[in-house]
Parts: C-alpha cells; sequence; structure tokens
C-alpha cells in the first residue's frame, strides 16, 4: 500500500489487521534457503566484533529488529516478537512517498539461549510488492569467536509497480542489505 505522506499509526494498524489473514505469495516456506530459479538470490555477511558478549548484544539486536533502525525503511509494529507467525509491515520511504508491506516470520534460524545461530525468515504477503524470503541471522565462529550478521534474500517483483521500476526495486534492496549491516554494527557498538 502506498502513501503520499508518512502512515499514521492507526492507518498501519488497519493494515496489520488486514494482513494478518492474508497468504504468503510463495512455495514453498524456506525458499531463500535455495537458489530457484526465477527469483533474484541476494546475501550480505559481514563481521561484528569478536566475543560472546558481542553474540549477545547481536542476538538482542536481532529480536529488537534493530537492522530496520534506518531512518527510511523500518517495522511495523516496532517490538513485534520474531516468532513464526507473527506478521509486520515494512515501512519504507522512497522517491518521496511511502509504502507499507505486509511480511510474516516463516520460521527460526537456531536458538537465542544456545547454539552458533540465532535468527530469523520472513515471508512477503500478497499486499507485499515483492513475492520472496529473507533471511536475517547472526552467528559466532566457534574457532575464532567472530560474531557474523547475514541477509540472504529470494525475491522477485509481483506487483506491476514493482515490475516497471525493477531498476529501483534492485537499487533499494541493495541499500537495505548495506544499511541492515550498519545498523547492527551501531547497535552492537562494534566499530566497522
Amino acid at each position: 500500500m502506498f502513501f503520499a505522506t508518512r502512515p499514521l499509526p492507526r492507518d498501519l494498524d488497519r493494515l496489520l489487521a488486514e494482513s494478518s489473514a492474508l497468504p504468503l505469495t510463495y512455495d514453498p516456506i524456506g525458499l531463500a534457503e535455495r537458489s530457484p530459479p526465477g527469483y533474484s538470490v541476494d546475501e550480505i555477511a559481514g563481521s561484528l566484533g569478536r566475543g560472546d558478549a558481542v553474540f549477545e548484544r547481536a542476538k538482542t539486536a536481532l529480536a529488537r529488529w534493530r537492522h530496520f533502525d534506518l531512518g527510511w525503511a523500518e517495522i511495523f509494529p516496532r517490538n513485534a516478537p520474531v516468532d513464526p507467525g507473527v506478521v509486520v509491515l515494512v515501512v519504507v520511504r522512497h522517491l518521496g512517498f511511502w509504502s507499507a508491506n505486509g511480511c510474516r516470520v516463516v520460521y527460526a534460524v537456531g536458538h537465542r539461549r544456545d547454539g552458533p545461530r540465532f535468527g530469523f525468515a520472513y515471508g512477503t504477503l500478497s499486499n507485499h510488492a515483492e513475492a520472496g524470503e529473507e533471511i536475517f541471522e547472526v552467528g559466532a565462529v566457534p574457532e575464532s569467536g567472530e560474531v557474523r550478521y547475514r541477509v540472504r534474500a529470494v525475491s522477485r517483483p509481483r506487483a506491476a509497480i514493482a515490475r516497471a521500476g525493477y531498476p529501483l526495486v534492485r537499487h533499494l534492496q541493495a541499500r537495505f542489505r548495506r544499511d541492515s549491516l550498519a545498523a547492527m554494527l551501531r547497535a552492537v557498538g562494534s566499530p566497522g
């Protein structure tokens, strides 16, 4: 859904409620773990620092959607859990207008309390301009203690406006991945 100005919370609440019953725009769940034909596959990974304290801060930041603290893109509602089944809106400011696109958390990656990985994936709903799935995860490399953040996305344009503006869509997707990594670096307090 598109807005001429920043959408009001009541508009987003209404859209979020409408989104909760919408289907995913792709099949099967787990698409982002593959490289399916007809989809663009994009990935970025970067170091957030080293050590257990950095890993704990990274897990907390991811669970609180801090990877969306971008200024031009955000998650609504801000405090949504990252549990499978939870629906959120990705709210984006671009070219002087705003859009809100529905997504559902579709699975967890690893475990927050223990293990070397933690994260989740969300999939696009039928009110999203794109079709696809995106994984967000942090992991600790046991041998070195390095903590890494990774985003992997599999997508293709769904709405006519996304197909018509595909070069811009691809630019925004690349910008999101770069800015998301920078947001995670800020969130964990690592120089980078």
